[in-house]
């Protein structure tokens, strides 16, 4: 792998659409702006959901009509017992009415009206002052031009004001010579039946208006409307409201912070890990490999640390191909080196004997390259079938018993042909072995190795010699032992033997008849196994001892 250009640090990279990389910053980061956007809304929706304190205002407004109700009812009451006049009490005394309005209303803060029974207005409690002169209202200030933050406050306010207003209730219009049709509610109270009703205000809020008749001898001689607006509770809505805003300012600057901080500790190390791969990618030394995080515990160190051996792990296979392939290509320079000269020598032998002898050389060289490309062949493709193929539960007694009668039938069948060594084979395992000899793998594969084992102790063991098979429980894991009675392993080829190409075959065998995959194919169906493998010299006797240790499963 050549030397690639590396993405610099301050930018992530994708693959955009003609296969170059597109950098964003961490900023520009959609799984930034996603991870925001879920935070935010879901706090910008539990503040929208505490502003909006519709309910809690339509309480108050409701209790508050219902005094003013009360309050007209008792003033009502109270004009019809002490200001009616007249030979039979049929009318209402204006002056008297006025007193008694100006001394029970005027501390309620409430405005009353006073209509007669043609209705007439009689007495506004907005005209009068306790002394009886004159009440005056400030006028509000002339407009002027406001800077943009106290105007964005206005705003602010103004929607604040109507939240929850219902657009659907009339507009209160105040009539400069007011009289009793003006107001439905006084309507009503003029015919014997108390009313209320509220009304828009142009500036905003509400008015809120209760009619009672008076009554003497249950005679309707007029009725009185209280009303009041509801600043007083708008204002108390926009202090709580200004305080939730206060919150809600902190919380989101919380929250923005700490959302910056999470998208950070996310992209961050997802940025680099995209990086390192895309440097992988274009060809980066492996110095540049995938960065493992070993302080962080959680998924993104997982995830990198994964990454980071898989990528070694890679590489590794990249170093184990290369390899392969040159081995592949040095033994088969041998027997084609041989079959060349032999090929060539033929051509100027001249006796029958020379030319007989040169072709099986050349007949030995073709087989023995056929055996290698069969060999070769299998264990390229061992890896890819090791990973795609679905492992099933075993019984390893079973399958062992299996391939150990099937070598006994293979050594009777050669000796009554009177070829090949004789050679006994056996079997060994105890209930507890055979009760834990449940494990999880490929059958196919499995059996190649023992028959590897099996066949590789038999050529190896002196004609009436002895080969045992014995299955062990071992804890979690289950033992074969395969021992031979031959001369056991040379000194220090205990690891050597399971490389590829690696060959050490007994006296008096025709070179070139094992390709020496045999023990490097079991040993990485093994390894995808989880177990592992190792040879070692009897100690109770002459002879090899192959050891497979295989999980429980």
């Amino acid at each position: 792998m050549g030397t690639g250009a590396s993405v610099p640090a301050a930018a992530s990279s994708v693959l955009a659409a003609d296969g170059g990389p597109v950098r964003r910053t961490l900023f520009l980061s959609p799984l930034m702006w996603r991870i925001l956007a879920v935070n935010l809304l879901a706090l910008a929706i539990l503040a929208g959901g505490v502003l909006y304190l519709s309910g809690f205002r339509d309480n108050l407004i409701a209790r508050r009509l219902d005094r003013l109700a009360l309050e007209a009812e008792t003033l009502a009451g109270a004009i019809g017992e002490s200001a009616v006049g007249g030979p039979e009490m049929d009318r209402i005394e204006a002056d008297a009415a006025r007193r008694l309005i100006a001394r029970l209303v005027a501390p309620s803060g409430n405005r009353a009206r006073l209509f007669a029974a043609d209705g007439t207005l009689l007495v506004d409690s907005r005209l009068l002052a306790g002394d009886g002169g004159v009440e005056a209202e400030p006028l509000p200030p002339l407009p002027t031009r406001r800077p943009k933050i106290l105007r964005l406050v206005d705003r602010i306010e103004q929607r604040l004001a109507r939240f929850g207003e219902d657009e659907r209730l009339p507009l209160y219009v105040e009539k400069s010579h007011q009289r009793a049709a003006d107001y439905p509610e006084v309507l009503s109270a003029l015919i014997g039946v108390a009313d209320q009703r509220l009304r828009r205000l142009p500036e905003g809020g509400l008015m809120l208006s209760a009619a009672a008749p008076v009554q003497r001898f249950r005679r309707v001689l007029g009725a009185v409307m209280l009303t009041t607006d509801s600043h007083d509770i708008d204002a108390l809505l926009r202090a709580e409201q200004y305080k939730i805003l206060k919150v809600f300012l902190l919380a989101i600057t919380i929250t923005l912070a700490l959302s910056v901080y999470l998208a950070a500790s996310i992209v961050r190390p997802i940025q680099r890990l995209s990086r390192a791969a895309e440097r992988i990618r274009f060809g980066a030394s492996r110095a540049d490999a995938i960065p493992a995080d070993p302080r962080r515990r959680d998924e993104l160190g997982v995830l990198s640390r994964t990454l980071a051996q898989m990528t070694q792990t890679l590489y590794r296979q990249i170093d184990a191909i290369e390899q392969f392939a040159a081995d592949v290509a040095h033994e088969l320079k041998n027997p084609l080196s041989s079959l060349r000269s032999a090929s060539e020598a033929l051509s100027k032998a001249r006796d029958a004997a020379t030319r007989r002898r040169l072709l099986a050389i050349i007949g030995e060289d073709v087989r023995r390259i056929d055996r290698l490309i069969s060999d070769i062949s299998d264990a390229s493709r061992l890896d890819a079938e090791l990973t795609r193929a679905e492992m099933t539960s075993l019984d390893l007694a079973a399958l062992l018993e299996t391939t150990v009668s099937a070598y006994r039938d293979r050594i009777a069948r050669e000796q009554d042909l009177g070829r090949g060594r004789e050679v006994d084979l056996f079997f060994e395992a105890d209930r507890r072995a055979r009760e834990a000899a449940r494990i999880r793998g490929l059958e196919g594969r499995l059996a190649q190795v023992f028959a590897n084992l099996i066949d590789n102790a038999i050529s190896f063991s002196p004609e009436g010699g002895k080969v045992t098979v014995r299955l062990e429980a071992d804890g979690e894991r289950t033992r074969i032992l395969v021992e031979d009675e031959g001369p056991g392993l040379p000194e220090g080829a205990a690891e050597k033997i399971f490389a590829r190409f690696y060959s050490e075959r007994p006296e008096g065998e025709a070179f070139g008849t094992h390709s020496g995959l045999g023990l490097a194919i079991a040993r990485q169906i093994v390894e995808a196994h989880g177990g592992r493998i190792r040879a070692e010299n009897r100690e109770d006797g002459p002879g090899a001892r192959f050891i497979v240790e295989l999980p429980r499963g």
